[in-house]
């Protein structure tokens, strides 16, 4: 329970973070270098070493080497952790979202005779 705590609050850590959001979206679509990462942002490389460091950290990146440059890519096994615990919460959503709608068409229905 404690490692799955320690994921969550790294995944979610990470995701807070705007700059490391749109990295994510960037890459999900092909993997990039580092380099072609570092085009998009007004930050140093050494900066967007230390984004990707934190999505590496956090399972929702990994790196590969070809040649000199290291390529990034998405790794969605690290959005398991999160996902599986928003369920959770969908789940009890939706059920009192449904009651909520049981209830206000029944009221409809009472008020129409």
């Amino acid at each position: 329970m404690v490692e799955r705590t320690y994921q969550l609050d790294s995944v979610f850590g990470s995701l807070s973070d705007p700059t490391r959001r749109d990295i994510l979206s960037r890459i999900t679509g092909q993997a990039m270098s580092v380099s072609n990462i570092a085009q998009h942002y007004n930050f140093s490389l050494a900066g967007i070493a230390k984004h990707l460091s934190v999505l590496e950290h956090a399972g929702l990146i990994c790196k590969t080497r070809q040649g000199k440059e290291q390529i990034v890519a998405i790794d969605p096994k690290g959005l398991l952790a999160a996902s599986e615990y928003l369920e959770t919460y969908r789940k009890l959503w939706d059920t009192r979202l449904e009651s909520l709608d049981m209830y206000l068409t029944s009221r409809n229905k009472r008020r129409e005779t």
